[in-house]
């Protein structure tokens, strides 16, 4: 993808291209221009002697501390070299470039004061496939996600270490071979970099798209769980969910009949004496649309997140003001991903629930635990309970992390957001919905198979077709870790997106 970037509002679609594959940036003319006027603020306000914080003072509690005019080059290679504590396992090529992509979008935008060289190194960083190692923890999401951005800005400045094709390579010698030449931070630069949401705002924007990938496998896996038992399509008429009117709820339920449409075996029992299948299968439209309409309404706190300005202080050039704030405080990421949170967590609960039902001959009327010759083997006995033991660990990974503030700096930094942490733990949360609805998968493939030579609709066969080539049928006792493994990576991959784009935030557009 080949992406300008010159004032105008970078797009949830951009985004999730960034993140699928390796993209091109360059700056407008309008960009270079609002960059340059911003600049020229700084060097005036250097030459005036004005104090302003970040240009010629220390950093947090240290506001108080004149610097002097010749250690302000140092001042801002002190601040990325000291703030470069990250700790644990390295962010993903990916993560790391919507970080850079979404500063050049905030740096571009002509508040932080930075020269458009600073600007261009970054983006040549991007284009040439570089990307700064940076750990994945360490940031309380407020004054910036300071400790990732510092890792960040250290490639920049020839320091630390980058990944070029998956190998971790030494600053220097990554940008000499890329004919990039390492930067000399002027005043106020190392802050700008610094300060900022885009780690946070990142994996939360990656948690997204795959929240994305695992709803639309949701979807599948329920409606072939629904033909599998034999279910009723009625729940999902448009007429019950128009009198409620949620969105997501009218969306979801459309996507359901669609996939159920044309099947033999819902034909085989239209008027059977069953009134009311269980929850896990009648409420899908209300469970899961719900959980649709929190992840639309987090993709727009995002969206407008991945297009803000979170430095500070900010150079007002039109009014000639340099203003001290807190853009850089990450609590509306944080909130969100809480929020995202609890979508996840539903998303998988009301899978494990449509797998035990699926097990549990009683109420499924397919044999027990989904295997012709039960006893003398298990089937899909123990496949539900590791559906259950993941449901079980996302409740406490729903717990909100944006309550949980510590104050930092000497108590400067008296409230922080804790979004980086909040953004993080999604990933975990969608690991293990991933494996249960690969789960279910399995399980709700097997169910309909045991309805030969009625077949179900079009579309869930191609997909069972599909499963089939990853997990043959289960005739007796053998171990489904594999299988799983390799079902929930391609759920990961958004395979089953194709089943539901329309009503997906970032493909439907």
């Amino acid at each position: 993808m080949k992406l300008l970037i010159d004032n105008q509002p970078v797009t949830l679609a951009n985004l999730r291209e960034a993140w699928e594959g390796p993209i091109s940036i360059s700056l407008g003319d309008n960009a270079q221009r609002r960059i340059a006027a911003a600049n020229e603020m700084i060097d005036e306000v250097v030459a005036h002697g004005d104090t302003v914080y970040g240009v010629n003072t220390g950093f947090g509690q240290l506001a108080q501390v004149r610097i002097s005019d010749d250690e302000l080059v140092h001042l801002q290679e002190n601040l990325v070299r000291s703030h470069a504590v990250g700790v644990g396992e390295d962010l993903d090529d990916e993560i790391v470039r919507l970080i850079m992509l979404m500063k050049v979008v905030a740096l571009a935008e002509g508040y932080s004061g930075v020269r458009p060289e600073l600007v261009e190194a970054l983006c040549a960083l991007i284009n040439n496939n570089i990307y700064p190692r940076i750990p994945s923890r360490g940031s309380v999401g407020a004054s910036g996600d300071l400790a990732p951005l510092a890792h960040m800005a250290g490639a920049l400045i020839g320091i630390g270490e980058v990944r070029v094709n998956g190998n971790l390579v030494p600053a220097p010698i990554a940008l000499q071979a890329a004919g990039i030449e390492p930067v000399r931070l002027a005043p106020k630069e190392g802050l700008a970099l610094l300060n900022g949401t885009q780690a946070s705002t990142a994996l939360a924007l990656a948690a997204v798209f795959r929240t994305e990938n695992l709803l639309s496998a949701s979807l599948m896996a329920g409606a072939m769980s629904a033909d599998a038992i034999k279910g009723s399509d009625t729940p999902f008429d448009e007429r019950i969910q128009s009198v409620r009117g949620h969105a997501g709820q009218i969306a979801v339920a459309d996507v359901l009949r669609q996939l159920m449409q044309g099947s033999d075996i819902r034909a085989s029992h239209v008027g059977c004496e069953r009134v009311q299948d269980p929850y896990s299968i009648r409420c899908q439209p209300q469970v899961v649309g719900a959980c649709l309409d929190v992840l639309r309404h987090v993709c727009a706190v995002l969206e407008t997140e991945s297009n803000a300005v979170t430095d500070n202080p900010l150079i007002f050039v039109d009014s000639k003001a340099v203003l001290s704030g807190g853009n850089f405080h990450a609590e509306p990421v944080a909130l969100a991903a809480d929020y995202l949170a609890l979508a996840i967590a539903e998303i998988g609960a009301l899978a494990e629930r449509r797998i035990a039902l699926l097990i549990d001959s009683h109420l499924s009327g397919l044999p027990p635990f989904l295997v012709a010759e039960v006893g003398l083997n298990s089937g899909f006995m123990m496949a539900q309970v590791t559906a259950a033991a993941l449901a079980s660990e996302n409740k406490s990974h729903a717990h909100p992390a944006s309550v949980d503030s510590i104050p930092t700096s000497a108590n400067q930094e008296d409230h922080v957001s804790m979004a980086t942490f909040a953004a993080r733990r999604l990933h975990t949360m969608l690991d293990n919905v991933a494996d249960i609805i690969a789960i279910e998968l399995l399980a709700a493939a097997q169910g309909i198979d045991f309805h030969h030579p009625q077949t179900s609709s079009p579309s869930i066969e191609s997909v069972i077709a599909a499963l089939r080539e990853i997990s043959p049928p289960y005739v007796e006792d053998r171990s489904l870790s594999s299988d799983i493994r390799r079902v929930a990576a391609t759920i990961d991959e958004g395979a089953y997106c194709q089943y539901a784009r329309s009503i997906l935030p970032s493909l439907s557009t």
